[in-house]
């Protein structure tokens, strides 16, 4: 064995034997129990809340904790959602618990919604894009706490995009629940550290006066590989399309389809008229997925992406279908408002426009990438 194929095979044990090992805050019982013992419980949770096979909501109950409500994110408490569907309010057929939407009428819990509640739990898989709605979900949730005198405890879990700090900054102007905090497009955070960060940082109100405690994940550094047990959310369905999502998500306010509809979302990409690639495929209608995907019933020409070594965001990919777009004189962006707000600025778009390459595109992000890692270093839980 060469010394090469020796250090890989090392790194490969060593990632193994960490994964093993790690242990999600919600399998740390014993260091969340007593601290929710005679208090009147909010869970904030989706499918992904789990204590090995167990949903978080059934293992509390079981242990006679005094959970009061359900509070479910986009795709819902169970996940079933598309991107974007609305959730309602209702019960929990098996506990009889109510279930209260954040992805609604209201994405921040008014005080009517927290009036029996002495603490919020937060335990939800992220993916560590800014764009992923259950951050922003978090940011609400850490700021109704604060305002309404509310502790909250998150059940912290590892970032499968941990290792990458890349991409632009949102600006102020760009803000949205795509958008909501001042992160690059990859901020390398778990949900615990990021938490931690926005009290800090003071970008919600009254953040000084939030009671904050996070249960960290054990054994975990950001280096690892972790395989996430459950899929966050219906068109993240693997791990190749949590590590391509990053750099597919802003062909979502473009005419080309990243799959959805198809048993590969955010795992190819293909359109109709303009030839990306030898690949095809044809979106149809899937009801708990895409219910109604772009370019659907369309055979389409692109790339398959699950073998690729497309990691981090990508700016060589987009820009060089924008440029398969440009020589063919059609549209590509065709929603730019919607681009920008991804972006988290209208520079982006306007670089691609103006002919900028990947390298010269990147360098305009360093100084911003540099001076968020220095801001983030205070709030950092793990090795990197």
């Amino acid at each position: 064995m060469t010394r090469f194929l020796a250090i890989i095979l090392l790194l490969l044990i060593s990632a193994t034997t960490q994964s093993a090992t790690l242990q999600v805050g919600a399998k740390q019982p014993e260091r969340y129990l007593p601290l929710l013992a005679g208090k009147k419980v909010g869970l904030v949770v989706n499918q992904t809340s789990r204590v090995e096979q167990t949903h978080l909501v059934d293992f509390l109950v079981s242990r006679n904790v005094a959970v009061q409500a359900v509070f479910a994110p986009e795709h819902g408490f169970r996940g079933k959602l598309g991107a974007g569907e609305k959730v309602t309010d209702g019960i929990d057929p098996k506990t009889g618990l109510p279930i209260r939407s954040l992805y609604g009428k209201y994405k921040k819990p008014d005080q009517a919604m927290l009036n029996d509640i002495d603490l919020l739990v937060f335990d939800i898989q992220d993916v560590g894009a800014r764009f992923y709605t259950y951050i922003s979900t978090l940011h609400y949730v850490l700021e109704a706490a604060a305002e309404q005198g509310i502790e909250v405890i998150v059940l912290d879990r590892p970032n499968p995009n941990g290792r990458y700090v890349d991409g632009p900054l949102r600006e102020a102007e760009f803000t949205s629940f795509v958008s909501l905090d001042p992160l690059p497009l990859l901020h390398g955070l778990t949900v615990g550290e990021l938490a931690t960060m926005i009290k800090g940082e003071a970008w919600i109100n009254q953040a000084e006066e939030l009671s904050l405690t996070v249960i960290p994940v054990a054994g975990y550094s950001k280096t690892v590989d972790y395989e996430l047990p459950v899929a966050p959310s219906p068109n993240l369905p693997n791990s190749t399309a949590i590590r391509l999502y990053p750099s597919l998500c802003l062909f979502e306010a473009t005419v080309v389809s990243v799959g959805r509809g198809t048993a590969w979302p955010f795992q190819v990409i293909g359109h109709n008229e303009v030839t990306l690639g030898d690949f095809t495929f044809t979106p149809q209608s899937m009801p708990e997925s895409a219910p109604n995907p772009k370019l659907k019933g369309e055979l389409l020409f692109g790339r398959d992406l699950r073998d690729s070594v497309i990691e981090g965001f990508n700016i060589e990919l987009l820009y060089a279908v924008y440029q398969q777009f440009e020589e063919r004189e059609q549209t590509f962006i065709d929603r730019p408002d919607f681009f920008d707000l991804l972006s988290g600025t209208d520079k982006l778009r306007k670089q691609l426009s103006e002919g900028l390459d990947p390298t010269a595109i990147r360098a305009t992000w360093q100084p911003g990438l540099n001076a968020f890692k220095a801001q983030r270093q205070p709030y950092l839980l793990y090795p990197q």
